[in-house]
Order: C-alpha cells, then sequence, then structure tokens
C-alpha cells in the first residue's frame, strides 16, 4: 500500500523558514518523480515544485528562489525547504507520486504565514 505521511507544518511569521517531509512506503521510492502540491483556502490544488529519479528539480515560478526540495532514497523521504515565506504561501501542503498512471497523495501539513 502507497503510504505518504506529511510533517513539519505550522505557524511562521513573513520571512521566516520551515522545512517540511514526505515520509514514503511501499513503493520503491527511488524509481518515482516526487511532486509537491499547495492548496490556498477557497483555491484549487497548484503544483509547485518536483524533483526527478536523477535529482532534477523543476520549480512554479511562484516560489522559484525561496523553495527547494530535495530527497533522500535512502530514507524514503522528500523534503520542501521553505524560506522567505509570505502570507500568500498559506495552504495545505501535501506531497504526490505517480505510480503506474495512479496519483497518490499525503495528507497535507498546514502551513500558516501570518505576523
Amino acid at each position: 500500500e502507497v503510504k505518504l505521511v506529511e510533517s513539519g507544518g505550522g505557524l511562521v511569521q513573513p520571512g521566516g523558514s520551515l522545512t517540511l517531509s514526505c515520509a514514503a512506503s511501499g513503493f520503491n521510492f527511488g524509481s518515482y518523480d516526487m511532486n509537491w502540491v499547495r492548496q490556498a483556502p477557497g483555491k484549487g490544488p497548484e503544483w509547485i515544485l518536483t524533483i526527478d529519479t536523477s535529482g532534477r528539480t523543476y520549480v512554479v515560478d511562484s516560489v522559484k528562489g525561496r523553495f527547494t526540495i530535495s530527497r533522500d532514497n535512502a530514507k524514503n523521504t522528500a523534503y520542501l525547504q521553505m524560506n522567505g515565506l509570505k502570507p500568500e504561501d498559506t495552504a495545505v501542503y501535501r506531497c504526490t507520486v505517480i505510480r503506474w498512471g495512479t496519483p497518490y497523495w499525503g495528507q497535507g501539513t498546514q502551513v500558516t504565514v501570518s505576523s
């Protein structure tokens, strides 16, 4: 069974930093691209970053230069380092993987950026 569990969210002031983790199980983690998606209140899901199996990363313009995705295949974990957080980054952050054409999602972790 594919399982993705995010952690590390919380309340942070504007300009602050957070690191989110996505612990994966139930599949060969190193063989799949990993993605982070967020959903702000009242809005649809927004893809923000992908890291492929070779470590190449793809980033949406709105977070470029502030957010970084990484992975540790030995720990079956993907990470999202967020710096320079802004109030508009407030959202539920979820990691996702597409395996054999089927998307799998974690339950998400809430990030709130507010003073």
